[in-house]
């Protein structure tokens, strides 16, 4: 993995031996953008795909400079799910292959769930079966008109087991129930409705809302946006007692004295733009 420096702008490349092929990878002025990249097979995946998206997700991780993911697609569909020649395979698997094989796929999708960074999913079209499961791993997600959903197991006598927690967690419990048990096709405005999209838009609006999304986010303190992502998971359900209380106290307190608390407000005060921002434009002039 290398970097090159233009200006305010960097480049991250990721280096041949990386192997990513049927996902790619490109880094520029603090935004990610990881592609499903197997149109003629509707960019469904495989284990190979899980593994690149795994290995795609590690290397966003533990890159500072990376401040928002988008993980979009190319072709007319965002995923259909498994791919077929990778369910012929695993119905051939003995429980404890199956079970290897499930464990991978759960690896990535809590990768892509917890991942420090905010993560925009991109959805033009079709999304079926584990790619509701990328979704609704996403921060936020912004869909196009044309994008539909489905929850599609049950139709093959199988369950949506490995992708359930974070699909429950978007859509609630009641939607899920539903969705679940009836395999229906559900499009866009439905699945905003439901909490599963953020943002819908006309297919020829959707790479502007997408760098809209990525500006604002980008407007923000980077290390404030991570913590403010992680204080999320941490609070949620948590009854609000004292113990509660004190930590999340330690916490404002923590980062009003941090080196980027004390920039934001210095900037604000001194109705300047803070240091941040000087990479937003060129993180969307490409895009």
């Amino acid at each position: 993995m290398y970097s090159e420096c233009n200006g305010d702008a960097m480049t991250t490349q990721i280096a041949e031996n990386d192997n990513l092929d049927l996902v790619t990878l490109s880094i520029e002025a603090g935004v990610a953008t990881v592609t499903l990249n197997t149109p003629d097979k509707h960019n469904a995946f495989d284990d190979k795909i899980i593994a690149q998206l795994t290995h795609a997700f590690d290397l966003i991780a533990s890159d500072e400079n990376v401040h928002v993911m988008v993980l979009a697609s190319t072709g007319k569909s965002f995923s259909a799910g498994a791919d077929l020649g990778w369910m012929k395979r695993m119905a051939s698997y003995s429980y404890e292959e199956n079970l290897a094989d499930a464990n991978a796929l759960a690896t990535m999708l809590h990768k892509l769930n917890f991942l420090p960074q905010p993560t925009i999913a991109k959805v033009q079209g079709a999304a079926f079966g584990g790619a509701v499961g990328l979704a609704s791993c996403c921060d936020i997600v912004i869909a196009s008109e044309k994008a539909s959903f489905c929850l599609s197991e049950v139709k093959l006598g199988l369950i949506p087991a490995t992708i359930s927690p974070y699909v429950v967690n978007a859509i609630g419990l009641k939607a899920s129930r539903r969705y679940f048990q009836t395999a229906e096709r559900f499009f866009a405005e439905k699945a905003e409705q439901i909490g599963l999209v953020d943002e819908v838009v006309s297919p020829g609006a959707l790479d502007e809302a997408t760098n809209a999304m990525i500006k604002q986010l980008l407007s923000n303190g980077p290390v404030a946006t991570r913590e403010a992502k992680q204080l999320a998971f941490d609070v949620a359900y948590q009854p609000i007692n004292n113990e509660l209380m004190q930590e999340t106290s330690k916490r404002i307190a923590a980062i009003r004295v941090s080196e980027e608390g004390q920039e934001g407000l210095t900037a604000f005060f001194e109705k300047r733009p803070a240091s941040w921002l000087k990479n937003i434009d060129a993180a969307t002039a490409k895009r």
